[in-house]
């Protein structure tokens, strides 16, 4: 039996190219190859694809690819890929990778992708979107307040009481639609808002507005599509007001521990939280579910994720070593998964 040739596509036109472009490293270097042809296609900052060879995909950052990429990489253009590639693994993450947009191509190009399809990509990259879903699921989210760029510049001040009001202080400002805390601002007194709504805006039109939360940060991997396996969650602690960029991806920056500590049951309460944010946004294969144990016993869900980040460092590993799995058998069950739900789909994932 030949190797499937897998397309492992990375870098992209996000603000999260560089963690993009480290999971997509792990992801080539990981792969089966008994089983898979990696080949790693990168996305340029105009959308374009390159067939990548190994010493690009071994560069430091996007920037030192993107230079070379005339004289040392082939285009590739979208039309010709399914010659090419069997099957995507998508380790974009941001906007064009995790929302609907590159899953939609994929689509078009009758190619299997891992994670979920085009509406569970662009809902749960829509923070505010994913949030009045799992409200309407009955899993709890915090108190939001969502702004529109247009209003804020048209009545500000007004907007300002009602944050102050209806959310309180603190509060976290961030874009609507942006991942690895990018934006995000804690404010503490009502004259910070400003600043941090023009941070927010210019990352996204939309702005969040969210409840400061006091509690344990957990991340939680789930795998499956209609048989669904919680992994177990991991706390993630920072000594900063929230965890920024660096905490996430920069090792030693913060704590990522699992388990998380807390009581079995406590464990098994968050699970079960996750597993039901997972099914109400229809999520497959794989996702991140993001969220808050707070007071104890309280499970809050602030942050559905259709992929998630896969660095050396990443808690993703320690999931998954958690019930047997290293990296390579990891990635083999995630594309095993991707395959059945596409095999199984009518239309669209």
């Amino acid at each position: 039996m030949s190797e499937k040739r897998v397309g492992v596509i990375l870098g992209g036109i996000s603000s999260e190219r560089e963690a993009s472009l480290a999971s997509g490293r792990q992801v080539c270097v990981h792969l089966n190859p008994q089983k898979y042809v990696a080949i790693p296609l990168f996305m340029d900052l105009q959308g374009r694809l390159w067939h990548i060879p190994h010493k690009l995909l071994i560069q430091n950052t996007t920037s030192d690819i993107i230079g070379r990429l005339e004289d040392e990489a082939d285009r590739v253009y979208y039309e010709d890929l399914r010659a090419l590639i069997e099957f995507a693994f998508i380790a974009l993450h941001g906007k064009y990778g995790d929302d609907g947009c590159i899953q939609g191509v994929l689509e078009l190009l009758g190619i299997p992708y891992t994670g979920s399809g085009v509406l569970a990509s662009a809902v749960c990259m829509d923070k505010y979107m994913a949030h009045t879903i799992l409200r309407q699921a009955g899993v709890e989210v915090g108190r939001e307040l969502l702004v529109e760029d247009l209003d804020w510049d048209e009545d500000p001040e007004t907007i300002r009481i009602e944050i102050v009001e209806t959310i309180g202080l603190p509060c976290v400002i961030k874009p609507d639609r942006e991942g690895s805390s990018i934006g995000v601002s804690v404010v503490h007194e009502a004259r910070e808002i400003d600043e941090a709504m023009e941070e927010a805006f210019s990352w996204d039109n939309l702005a969040l507005v969210e409840e400061y939360l006091h509690g344990l940060e957990f991340s939680c991997i789930v795998l499956g599509n209609d048989e669904l396996q919680p992994l177990v969650p991991t706390e993630t602690a920072t000594k900063n007001e929230y965890l920024t960029y660096e905490d996430k991806y920069m090792p030693g920056q913060s704590q990522k521990i699992t388990p998380a500590r807390v009581p079995e049951e406590v464990l098994a309460k968050i699970r079960e939280e996750v597993v039901k944010a997972y099914r109400a946004l229809g999520m497959k294969n794989y996702g991140r579910i993001d969220g808050f144990l707070v007071d104890g016993n309280r499970v809050l869900i602030t942050d559905p994720n259709s992929s998630s980040g896969m660095a050396p460092s990443s808690f993703l590993f320690h999931q998954g070593a958690d019930i047997g799995l290293n990296p390579m058998m990891l990635f083999d069950r995630m594309i095993e998964l991707a395959l059945e739900a596409h095999a199984g789909k009518r239309g669209p994932l």
